[in-house]
């Protein structure tokens, strides 16, 4: 795509790499090509897993690029496809993302961490929401972190900006994974091998049911599962892939999923 956002597909599996030195920072037109690449992954059915990294191992993302805003970019502006970063606003994205945190992510750096699925870090990264310090609010972590850590916990880190090591991001389970930095992408790539072999139309299942429920009673969530009243549980359950399971346990073997 450019040297900035650049792909690499193998397999099912397509990995999204930002490179834009010092700090990763992600400008209008940055944010833009990552909206196009994981529009592709979207829509692409024969992509499975997408693994989001950056170069460089002292940040993972600073963020929104505060020297572009500087000089004008608005912060209110059409980021593109899917939002800031291409991910935290793709519609209908039923497919698994795992970020590779490889250092500090910051800001909108550390919101693209908690837009993926799964979070591997390695050991030296470290988390900050530091826009309470410019006297702005970090929109979507302020929306997100508190559902994904002790209240509390989230809470500090939006009142006051302060960071927190990759330890004790494992410790609330924020990051899957802690890892040296020098095995981090092995074992991400070892992850995404693994969900590449697995079912997609339950992977796009439990995605859009954890998303579309989130605000909703237990029994509503589970009445409009059972009346299959989300579009991914209709394909699945009537699907080739969902007897196939049964089948492979049947007659004692893998399953071989198709997709449909």
């Amino acid at each position: 795509m450019s040297e900035v956002v650049t792909t690499k597909r193998v397999g099912g599996i397509l990995e999204v790499t930002l490179d834009r030195p010092k700090a990763n920072a992600i400008d209008l037109p940055t944010s833009r090509m990552m909206g196009e690449a994981f529009k592709e992954f979207r829509d692409n059915p024969d992509l499975r897993v997408a693994i989001i990294s950056t170069a460089g191992d002292k940040f993972f993302s600073a963020g929104w690029d505060l020297k572009a805003a500087a000089a004008g970019d608005p912060v209110d502006a059409d980021y593109g496809v899917g939002g800031f970063a291409g991910l935290q606003e793709l519609r209908d994205l039923n497919k698994p993302v795992i970020a590779a945190v490889n250092g500090m992510a910051v800001g909108g750096g550390f919101e693209l961490a908690l837009s993926a699925d799964l979070i591997y870090a390695s050991d030296h990264s470290s988390f900050a929401l530091p826009e309470i310090k410019a006297g702005t609010l970090a929109d979507a972590a302020t929306l997100k972190l508190p559902k994904r850590i002790p209240y509390h916990v989230a809470m500090e880190m939006l009142y006051t900006g302060r960071w927190m090591d990759v330890q004790e991001a494992h410790r609330w389970g924020l990051v899957n994974e802690v890892l040296p930095a020098a095995k981090l992408m092995d074992r991400v790539w070892e992850i995404a091998e693994q969900l590449e072999t697995g079912p997609p139309l339950v992977f796009a299942s439990i995605k859009e049911v954890a998303r579309e429920t989130e605000g909703l009673k237990f029994q509503d969530a589970l009445n409009r599962i059972t009346k299959r009243q989300f579009a991914t549980v209709d394909v699945l359950y009537g699907s080739e892939d969902g007897l196939e399971g049964f089948k492979a346990f049947a007659e004692k073997r893998e399953p071989v999923w198709k997709g449909k």
